[in-house]
């Protein structure tokens, strides 16, 4: 039995961050990082069954084109997603009234709509990103162990491309869902390694008054390649997301609308427009 100083729960059964029970989420989940996009997304569907917020996880849970989904705001950065993940499978994989892990586990479906800058010049602004993988610079993912699900290869040539200074830790590289690249991909959509910071501004190379560790960071992280595969942009979840999905059987992607392009230093002149496209382009793969 998990101690309930472990599995914490609110008064009414629910799992103590996200304030949900099991019946309130679906299988097929979309992850958004800021609260008031979760009704970007639900303004889609033709019903609403179930709402919530607690802090900044919002979820609500409906219908779209008949098929059950549930959205959540996760919040910035990979300490969210630690509290998100587990939570959610909590709710799927533990019975909350005995605390026993159930015997039969169930694999939900995550994807997360982002938005984000490429890294490259040919992945233009308005265009989208899927991560084939997540290459974790922050050092939460370290507190599992994660070696049985890592590409070890490719995190040494990173680290050996970029001079990596260990003392900020091993960066890790996590594959996506192959079922959901298949589900999601077209031709028109760009695929490579998305990097995962532990912040938004040293950590992803940006200077305001403070000097940073490695001033030469983003030119050498904008270059990596491995096999083809190139670093297509930065944000601060998906290699999380990724580690702990496949930690815990999940099947978890991740979708970016490109807002800004950092090679060519252009910026989208609507970003909201390509949210929306991202957000109808999901949905209706999921409810193909």
């Amino acid at each position: 039995m998990i101690a309930s100083s472990e599995l914490i729960l609110n008064p009414d059964g629910s799992v103590y961050h996200l304030n949900l029970k099991p019946e309130h989420i679906a299988k097929d989940i979309l992850f958004v990082g800021d609260q008031n996009r979760v009704e970007k997304i639900t303004n889609h569907f033709e019903k609403i069954e179930f709402s919530q917020q607690k802090r900044e996880f919002k979820t609500q849970t409906g219908y779209y084109k008949g098929k059950r989904i549930t959205v959540m705001s996760s919040g910035i950065g990979p300490d969210n997603i630690d509290i998100v993940m587990n939570e959610l499978d909590a709710l799927v994989n533990i019975d909350l009234k005995t605390r026993e892990v159930k015997e039969e586990l169930t694999s939900l479906n995550i994807i997360r709509i982002g938005t984000s800058g490429s890294l490259q010049a040919d992945i233009p602004c308005d265009s989208i990103v899927l991560s084939q993988y997540g290459l974790g610079l922050d050092n939460m993912l370290r507190s599992y162990l994660i070696d049985d699900i890592s590409e070890k290869e490719i995190e040494e040539a990173f680290i050996k491309q970029t001079q990596w200074d260990m003392k900020k830790g091993r960066p890790y590289v996590i594959k996506g869902s192959e079922i959901l690249e298949k589900r999601m991909e077209s031709e028109t959509i760009f695929k490579g390694f998305t990097g995962t910071a532990g912040g938004f501004y040293g950590p992803q190379g940006r200077v305001l008054r403070l000097g940073i560790q490695d001033p030469e960071l983003n030119s050498k992280m904008d270059s990596f390649e491995f096999e083809g595969i190139k670093m297509t942009n930065l944000e601060m979840e998906t290699g999380a997301i990724y580690g702990l999905g496949k930690l815990l059987g999940h099947e978890c992607l991740s979708l970016n609308a490109i807002i800004a392009n950092r090679a060519t230093g252009t910026f989208s002149d609507d970003p909201y427009k390509a949210v929306d496209a991202l957000i109808e382009y999901a949905l209706d793969k999921l409810a193909e």
